[in-house]
């Protein structure tokens, strides 16, 4: 009996587990954004495996906890908390500075 208890417990945790990892700004970030309010401005394309394409620059991006992202290119590492509302994203540096997106369509 506790042997069997103790095994749907684990399979609950780990669906609980698996649960969590569905959706949320990993899943959300995926496609092509466009800067708010300029619709000539560079879009910036977030692929499944990690890639990142801005405009012709070529990076890697990866997550960290609380909701941030790194984003690396070769002229440099960046790291921005993450927002989203919608079809709207909000990247923000640790200084302040935000860069707001839209989905482009």
């Amino acid at each position: 009996m506790k042997a069997s208890l103790a095994f749907l417990f684990l399979v609950f945790a780990l669906w609980l587990s698996g649960m969590a990892g569905c959706g949320g700004p990993h899943h959300d970030i995926v496609g092509k954004w466009t800067m708010a309010g300029d619709s000539n401005a560079m879009v910036w394309d977030f692929s499944k495996d990690g890639i990142i394409l801005m405009g012709s620059t070529r990076g890697r991006y990866s997550f960290g906890d609380r909701d941030r992202v790194k984003i690396e290119t070769r002229s440099g590492t960046s790291v921005y908390q993450m927002a989203f509302s919608v079809d709207r994203m909000t990247l923000k540096d640790p200084h302040g500075s935000k860069l707001e997106f839209t989905r482009s369509k």
